[in-house]
């Protein structure tokens, strides 16, 4: 039985179109800021593969709120890991690109030196930590730059504001691989198989879609695709300050994620089409 932390998020949603039988866990059913009883869920449902699909996702919210971002991020993916780690169950921890410090041009390898500029990112790394440390059979896929048809995102914000402007400052300077959350549920299902045939597997891996673009050229493709008229102007990160500094460099080397599991970048522009489609926006 697959058990999947999350019901709301993004992943989420696809995971449960893409494997209805499994079980899916809300806040109600137990509640990240209480890792104890995430830990409790895994020992009362004795599942034989577990995905954490759920975070917490307020980049900017995390700055100001370190003690629950830490603990939604780090403790409790911790007490999962360990509980799945004391049944001998696969486990797959969803992670980021911003355990980087964002530098250079050159695509983050899994075992590059991690080095997170915001507490969101740091709180992450601590749940990769948390996960690694706990010693069973686990797989830890870093992603970047989500979108669906599901929840908020970059995709659904470029389409609401195109409704009401005909031009937009866009941040151009950030540069990443935009990842369908579909392709995301996809790779954890393949990764967790894999992992419960092949323990050795165990490991950290990136994952994100093709090409790597700016997030000005991202809106760019999904104004073209939608037909819509909008000017999009390029804005450096300066020029469009966060409370939560973003990382310049998000592109993610995903060859290990092939090489060991056959999974390939997934084209984020053909995914755009089919989301775009099930919006209504084309």
């Amino acid at each position: 039985m697959l058990l999947v932390f999350g019901k709301t998020g993004q992943v989420a949603r696809e995971l449960a179109d893409l494997r209805p039988d499994a079980v899916f866990l809300s806040r109600e059913d137990a509640n990240l800021a209480d890792p104890d009883a995430c830990a409790r869920a895994i020992e009362d449902h004795k599942p034989t593969r577990i995905i954490n699909a759920a975070a917490w996702t307020n980049v900017d919210g995390a700055e100001d709120q370190v003690d629950a971002a830490q603990i939604v991020n780090a403790n409790a993916p911790t007490a999962m890991a360990q509980a799945a780690a004391r049944l001998n169950v696969p486990f797959v921890q969803i992670s980021t690109d911003y355990v980087f410090d964002g530098s250079g041009t050159t695509p983050w390898k899994p075992n590059d030196e991690t080095g997170p500029i915001s507490v969101y990112g740091a709180t992450k790394l601590a749940g990769e930590n948390g996960v690694r440390a706990a010693g069973g059979p686990h797989a830890i896929l870093r992603t970047a730059w989500v979108f669906s048809v599901h929840g908020g995102n970059f995709v659904k914000s470029m389409l609401t504001l195109s409704e009401t402007r005909d031009s937009l400052g866009i941040v151009a300077d950030q540069i990443g691989g935009p990842t369908p959350a579909v392709a995301i549920a996809r790779a954890c299902l393949e990764i967790v198989d894999k992992l419960a045939e092949d323990p050795s597997t165990t490991g950290t891996y990136h994952f994100s879609g093709a090409p790597d673009v700016s997030w000005a050229d991202f809106a760019r493709e999904i104004f073209a695709q939608t037909g819509r008229e909008v000017a999009v102007t390029d804005l450096t990160t300066a020029e469009f300050p966060r409370p939560a500094p973003r990382p310049s460099n998000s592109r993610l080397d995903c060859a290990t994620t092939e090489a060991v599991f056959g999974i390939t970048r997934p084209d984020w522009k053909a995914e755009l089409s089919l989301i775009l489609e099930r919006l209504g926006a084309k």
